[in-house]
């Protein structure tokens, strides 16, 4: 049975957060077609405003100007896509401010899953390793395990549910992400 164009979400939108790799781009796709929304990637607004790609704007503009553009990528999609899919760069709730839009948005969705899995997906994608950047210059496993220790408090603050997406097919993820965003 179809969910398409089931408003059950009264207006609000969807917004999905998480490390790269944890499948926001597929669940996301997956949630607009449920629900007959649109999905709007950050990561991709900002590659469209800047031009270039996220990791021509780390390595020639720095990490500090890239937040700049996704903090106000993030208030221009969150403004002028009301009731939308929301799919977000693992670091976007790095940024108070944010994580405020963000949550005062929609129903937050946080997608995890661990440091092996999150690699073993990272390793196996091309697209991945060549537009965006190393956060810390270390190997992956190393990396994505301080990264997460990091950031983890943030995606805890910011999100209204944590989905499991580990070893979950990513319909049955939209599935569950769909059940609380209807019941809450």
């Amino acid at each position: 049975m179809s969910d398409s164009n089931i408003d059950d979400g009264q207006g609000r939108g969807l917004v999905l957060v998480g490390y790269r790799g944890t499948g926001k781009s597929t669940v996301g796709r997956i949630l607009a077609e449920r629900t007959g929304r649109p999905f709007v990637e950050v990561d991709e607004a900002i590659v469209a405003r800047a031009g270039k790609t996220i990791r021509a704007i780390f390595e020639q503009d720095g990490e500090p100007a890239f937040r700049d553009i996704e903090e106000a990528v993030v208030r221009d999609l969150t403004e002028d896509h009301p009731g939308s899919v929301l799919g977000t760069g693992g670091g976007t709730i790095l940024r108070e401010s944010n994580r405020r839009m963000l949550r005062s948005f929609g129903l937050v969705a946080w997608l995890r899953a661990d440091v092996a899995e999150l690699a073993r997906r990272l390793e196996a994608d091309a697209a991945t390793r060549e537009t965006r950047p190393s956060l810390t210059n270390k190997g992956a496993v190393e990396e994505i395990a301080e990264v997460m220790a990091f950031r983890t408090p943030f995606y805890e603050e910011i999100a209204h549910v944590a989905i499991d997406a580990q070893g979950v097919d990513p319909a049955e993820v939209a599935g569950r992400i769909l059940e609380h965003w209807r019941c809450s």
